[in-house]
C-alpha cells in the first residue's frame, strides 16, 4: 500500500460523497471542508478508507490532520505497524 493509492482512495470517496467533486483537481493541501464536505461527511471518508485498508484505530488517532495529505501520511503510517 502506498500514499498514492490512499490519496486516490480518498478522492474516490469524496467524491462519492459529494458528487460535484467529480472533475476536481485534488491536492494534498487540499481540507474536505473547504471542498464542501461536512463533519459527517468527513468521517464518512475516513471510516470508508479505514475499511478499505482494514485499519482499526481510533478515530481520535487521526485528529491531527488538517487536509487530505496530512490524512494520507497518518492512513500509511497506521498500514506500516
Amino acid at each position: 500500500m502506498n500514499k498514492d493509492h490512499i490519496f486516490n482512495l480518498i478522492v474516490s470517496y469524496a467524491c462519492q460523497l459529494i458528487p460535484k467533486l467529480e472533475g476536481h483537481q485534488f491536492k494534498p493541501g487540499d481540507r474536505l471542508a473547504d471542498l464542501g464536505a461536512n463533519s459527517v461527511d468527513r468521517a464518512e471518508i475516513i471510516i470508508m478508507a479505514m475499511e478499505a485498508l482494514s485499519l482499526h484505530i481510533p478515530r481520535v488517532e487521526l485528529f491531527g490532520a488538517n487536509n487530505i495529505g496530512e490524512l494520507v501520511d497518518v492512513l500509511y503510517e497506521k498500514s506500516q505497524k
